[in-house]
């Protein structure tokens, strides 16, 4: 593509600012090129002023004590439009992940890693063009074709069209999805080793798992069907770390799947990924009722794993509740709670579970009971509402309890992978969408390497589209060199020259 002009190219667009860092794209299409960023500053002497743009109209009036007071008016029915710069590129905050995943050589590891026995060629680029289009939000294949608006190609030049990128899919077999499942493992690896991990890998750490309903509207998908919420859809396991909102594991399964089948082999590679990765410390899995099973305790006692899983209520379980004296239960805080009377308490017992079996364990089993909301249905039954779980864990009975109740926070990476990539599962093939969701998975792990680099470790996926990824620019050519000018006043342009800054000090994986 041309450049921007000759102003551009003797001007304000051919040097970079204070501002500005650089980052080295050695795929970029130009031979000898380099991106560098530019926050664009408005000269007044070029551009028009908001007045002639906008055909606003100004009244001056007196105001209290001599001032005076502007009343501005625009007819936004007077502003034209036309699509036609070539230059601007509509994602241009893509380029931190864009980098990144340069350096951690995410398409050289598909290269290497997935082997389809048709249109197999140039996967790496396959996955880019899908992974950006899920930073940006897009939901479906045909939501590729965003990044062959303008100059988006040509800064990012490892894109593929969406037909080509539909055809791809649809070649999976269930091999090839889990050759993707190595290539999203070692992915995670990489992102830890280049800082965007948990502060400490060596220390203990916590993790959760739970599955999901992704609803479909239609008969034509292979694999969905009605479970246990009667929506028909695909019912995919995850498995996630609360510290850094990265999605460890995940795997998609027929719609009728009962939420823990398969939760053996699933907590065995979540734990194996975790290893690999770096995490030496002692790992805890929290999950609900669905995973209180013989596979799951019994898998993690044979990995060392900690557990605090919720109890079902079966008659020995509550038979137990029944047998905790009064003088044991602890009150806690809860918003029923008054001076008199408390609304939430905690206690504790000893349990076996599965006592008739080989594989019998002895644990705690801790049991918070709340008063109903006064006026419920529950209210009119029952003084206490029980609820029980099993640990093996050693520590203060109040903070054990409390931090089982934070496993609630799994449901925030689940809606934020439901936000963009995981909103449908856009295939009728079951594989190809088995396919996108271990690239959604990729692309969720990226976002959130970006926005720990960034500084922004709270925000979310939307947040970080909203103030990062979005945020459009214009390319510039001067001196063999590519300049991305992005918007001025930008609010967050520290955050993204800081993850730029920092993933260009990286060193590229070969």
């Amino acid at each position: 593509m041309g450049g921007g002009g000759d102003a551009e190219r003797r001007g304000d667009g051919a040097h970079p600012t204070p501002n500005s860092t650089e980052a080295a794209l050695p795929t970029i299409s130009k031979p000898g090129c380099a991106v560098e960023v530019v926050m664009m500053r408005r000269l007044k002497d070029q551009v028009p002023s908001e007045q002639e743009r906008c055909g606003s109209r100004r009244q001056s009036f007196p105001g209290p004590e001599g001032t005076w007071k502007m009343r501005a008016s625009h007819n936004l029915s007077r502003v034209s439009v036309s699509c036609d710069e070539p230059n601007l590129v509509s994602g241009a905050g893509l380029l931190p992940a864009a980098v990144l995943a340069q350096k951690i050589g995410l398409a050289e590891l598909v290269e290497q890693r997935v082997w389809l026995a048709r249109h197999g060629a140039s996967g790496g680029t396959k996955a880019l063009t899908v992974v950006g289009s899920m930073l940006l939000g897009g939901d479906s294949v045909a939501d590729t074709a965003l990044l062959q608006a303008g100059a988006t190609s040509e800064v990012f030049d490892q894109l593929r069209a969406p037909s080509t990128v539909g055809s791809w899919l649809r070649a999976f077999k269930w091999s090839n999805v889990r050759e993707f499942d190595a290539v999203s493992r070692e992915v995670l690896a990489r992102l830890w080793a280049a800082g965007a991990g948990p502060v400490d890998p060596t220390g203990p750490l916590m993790f959760d798992l739970d599955s999901t309903i992704c609803p479909v509207y239609g008969q034509a998908k292979q694999g969905a069907g009605f479970g246990y919420t009667n929506v028909r859809g695909y019912h995919p396991q995850l498995a996630t770390l609360p510290e850094t909102g990265q999605v460890i594991f995940s795997r998609l399964r027929g719609g009728p799947a009962g939420a823990a089948r398969g939760a053996k082999s699933f907590l065995t590679e979540t734990i194996s990924r975790l290893r690999h990765a770096g995490a030496t410390g002692q790992l805890t899995v929290r999950a609900d009722s669905d995973f209180y099973s013989r596979a799951v305790l019994t898998t993690a006692r044979t990995f060392k794993v900690r557990f605090s899983v919720t109890a079902r209520q079966d008659k020995k379980i509550r038979a137990a509740i029944a047998s905790i004296p009064e003088s044991a239960w602890v009150p806690i805080p809860y918003w029923l709670s008054t001076p008199e009377v408390s609304g939430a308490d905690v206690a504790e017992t000893t349990y076996t579970c599965f006592a008739s079996t080989k594989d019998a364990l002895e644990v705690r089993l801790i049991v918070r009971r709340v008063r109903p909301t006064p006026g419920s249905q529950l209210a009119l039954f029952t003084d206490w509402d029980y609820h029980a779980m099993v640990t093996d864990r050693d520590g203060d009975l109040l903070d054990i309890e409390a931090d089982h109740r934070r496993h609630a926070v799994v449901e925030q990476s689940i809606a934020e992978l439901k936000s963009a990539g995981l909103a449908h599962l856009p295939s009728g093939r079951f594989m190809a969408n088995a396919a996108w969701l271990a690239l959604a998975v990729i692309a969720h792990n990226l976002g959130r390497a970006v926005g720990a680099l960034a500084g922004m470790t709270r925000a979310t996926a939307a947040t970080l589209r909203r103030r990062l990824f979005t945020t459009p620019g214009r390319l510039v050519h001067t001196a063999r060199r590519l300049h991305l000018r992005l918007p001025a006043n930008w609010p967050w342009a520290s955050a993204f020259l800081t993850a730029l800054t920092g993933i260009n000090a990286l060193p590229m994986r070969s």
